[in-house]
């Protein structure tokens, strides 16, 4: 189970220092890291294309291996992969102070450097439920901590038509205890005299 702190509902939009920098961040990557507008108009020229949209999303701090394997498995579900990424303050209101380790606008430019990944959008929202009502994915990936019946947003993509899938390998990864684990070897062990 996910520990979860206590939140609002919504976090308010970045403030304009942040924007900068998420802007700064998409002209490094501009063929993948998109603002909202322009992902609704890429999806549109996919769909136009033939082409369907998988949405993956999560804070994707300190990238791992579980999130290399949740990324390979939303891919494997066909069509093209879109990953919305937490924005910092919405991730310090699911994961607590401390948090996040990387600003959004890096953690943006790394998953987007991932093969398997098509475009990378940051949200300031909780959960992906808006971004899931601009571009209707037909698959809405999550990951091996969720059960379908869990999922967050599944009322949301049942509305339309769509379909959540469970990908990924077992739970055995999370950035929360790589940071413990680290914390906890970082401490000098006490010594008796």
């Amino acid at each position: 189970m996910i520990k979860r702190h206590r939140r609002p509902d919504r976090i308010e939009s970045a403030d304009l220092k942040t924007q900068k920098k998420i802007e700064d961040a998409t002209l490094k990557t501009p063929d993948k890291i998109l603002s909202r507008k322009q992902l609704r108009q890429r999806v549109e020229s996919w769909r136009h294309a033939g082409e369907s949209i998988t949405l993956a999303n999560g804070a994707f701090d300190l990238l791992h291996v579980g999130h290399v394997r949740y990324l390979r498995g939303a891919k494997a579900l066909g069509g093209r992969l879109v990953v919305a990424i937490n924005s910092d303050e919405s991730v310090r209101a699911l994961k607590g102070d401390g948090r996040p380790i990387m600003p959004a606008e890096e953690r943006a430019e790394i998953v987007a450097a991932l093969a398997d990944v098509d475009a990378v959008v940051i949200f300031p929202e909780l959960d992906v439920r808006a971004i899931i009502r601009e571009i209707r994915p037909e698959v809405q990936a999550k990951g091996t901590d969720y059960t379908a019946d869990s999922v967050p947003e599944r009322d949301v993509v049942a509305e339309y038509g769509g379909r959540v899938e469970i990908v990924g390998d077992a739970k055995d990864h999370s950035t929360s205890e790589i940071v413990r684990s680290q914390i906890k070897r970082s401490r000098p062990t006490s010594r008796k005299s």
